[in-house]
């Protein structure tokens, strides 16, 4: 499957989230959407990466973004992980990989860290891949302007 680039349109979807019911990212059009891909809850880099996110929320927050974190664990492993660390933001199941695949974010089965930048009509702005776990939502702020 070819990697979705950037100027090109999100691949849409629809998962289950930690917080109950599903989130389909074509519904949140007229939002920025900040989607990172994270290999598994509570690991210790994915636990680095999740609580920048949760710190630099705000940040996101004030110039309209939407972030969305996705691995192939269930929504009970996601509401475990997110109670502990005090997550603010979803978490999205995608147990069957289908998303990781549309996305192309694993190799080798597993998930390679990466985060898209999605702008308000549904098209990749920017791709980040193998990123580091520690700083990358600081540089994602910056990058949005935040």
């Amino acid at each position: 499957m070819k990697a979705p680039a950037e100027g090109e349109a999100a691949p849409d979807f629809t998962l289950d989230s930690d917080s109950g019911g599903s989130i389909t990212l074509s519904g949140l059009r007229g939002s920025k959407v900040v989607l990172y891909f994270y290999p598994r809850d509570d690991t210790p880099g994915c636990t680095v990466q999740a609580c920048d996110f949760r710190d630099a929320l705000p940040r996101f927050d004030g110039v309209g973004a939407v972030v969305l974190g996705v691995s192939t664990d269930n929504v009970v492993s996601h509401g475990a992980f997110r109670a502990k660390y005090d997550l603010n933001f979803p978490l999205l199941a995608d147990v069957e990989g289908s998303v990781c695949d549309a996305y192309a974010v694993r190799a080798g089965g597993r998930i390679q860290r990466s985060t898209f930048l999605i702008d308000q009509e549904g098209v990749i702005q920017r791709v980040w891949r193998g990123v580091s776990a520690q700083g990358h939502a600081d540089m994602l702020a910056e990058a949005l302007g935040a």
